[in-house]
């Protein structure tokens, strides 16, 4: 390992309550309009000392390059598959892990936690209907989605989507709703990179369809802190499962994340993604030890490596803090 140097990223401070909301139950279907939904959600986070409609302000912590090991002698780090690899204490901005860390490479639909974050900064109305149009279809990829054209969802719905279960044509949606069009909203985007210091990321779309869309897992530490400081990323990007009605018939949406259905896993916040030229990515805010971590693995191939890579991850620093061989923070 390198010696310890400096990387001036922006870290989120963890909130008081990521514990009690890390396990998210699934929402089988809506009940109630909209408006009673927003209502009742943002009541139940003001009475857990969260305030909904503007997100907690990122708090810079410096993240110092440190070499990820165990006070314990012989101490070996995990063999994680993916091709870019950060692994950092949130709280004290160490980096517990990190395998080509700088690289700058597409990063698929992770893309979708800056396009909600975009989408919350302009403080839209929520419950305002938005329709899926022939302009919102995938003819970079041409994916499918099961929102149809002519599909009705609120502002919020689409969010949800987006994060839960990926869906491209909610992201597109979004984006094609925003004061100004694509154009503005693919501005914002980059503006608010910037604002993040983040020097290696750069968007073209607000799905990630686009393989111009490049970060670094550096970089999306970054990314996923700013994005755990809002409460709707956090709660919709873990939720299990939800349903929404498409042309009159109940669908039920699920989270591309399988962990967040695991009890064994205490996850604030996670996004997945895919396309060939950045292969299967994933991103998470979760508890180890008591230790709120995130997680950034990128270009990962084969089905379930990805999903084995963070179960690596867990049980080193799991099994170290198990066996007096605290990791260095």
């Amino acid at each position: 390992m390198v010696p310890a140097m400096a990387i001036g990223l922006t870290l989120a401070a963890a909130p008081q309550d990521v514990v009690a909301e890390a396990k998210k139950r699934p929402v089988a279907a809506k009940k109630g309009s909209p408006a009673d939904r927003q209502t009742a959600q943002r009541t139940a986070h003001k009475k857990k000392g969260v305030v909904q409609a503007r997100p907690a302000q990122p708090q810079a912590i410096p993240v110092a390059r440190k070499a990820a090991a165990a006070t314990a002698p012989g101490w070996d780090e995990p063999e994680i598959q993916s091709s870019a690899v950060a692994v950092i204490d949130q709280r004290t901005g160490a980096i517990l892990y990190e395998k080509n860390a700088n690289a700058v490479m597409p990063i698929a639909s992770i893309t979708k936690l800056m396009t909600a974050m975009v989408v919350l900064d302009a403080k839209p109305d929520l419950d305002e209907i938005m329709t899926i149009s022939h302009a919102d279809m995938d003819t970079l990829k041409g994916t499918s989605s099961r929102l149809a054209i002519g599909t009705q969802l609120t502002r919020e719905e689409m969010l949800r989507l987006a994060l839960m279960s990926s869906e491209n044509r909610a992201a597109a949606a979004l984006s094609r709703h925003y004061p100004g069009g694509r154009p503005a909203f693919v501005a914002a985007m980059n503006a608010k990179a910037r604002e993040l210091g983040l020097k290696d990321t750069h968007f073209a779309d607000a799905t990630g369809l686009s393989p111009a869309n490049v970060s670094s897992a550096h970089d999306l530490i970054g990314l996923v802190a700013a994005a755990h400081s809002y409460p709707l990323i956090r709660e919709f990007s873990t939720s299990e499962q939800y349903q929404v009605a498409i042309k009159g018939r109940p669908q039920i949406f699920r989270n591309t994340n399988a962990l967040v259905k695991s009890d064994s896993w205490s996850i604030g916040l996670s996004k997945t993604g895919f396309i060939s030229e950045a292969g299967k990515c994933l991103v998470m805010q979760a508890w180890f030890d008591n230790r709120p971590t995130i997680i950034v693995l990128l270009d990962s191939w084969g089905k379930l490596t990805r999903i084995g890579d963070a179960n690596r991850i867990r049980r080193w620093i799991e099994s170290a803090a198990a066996q007096g061989g605290a990791l260095r923070s």
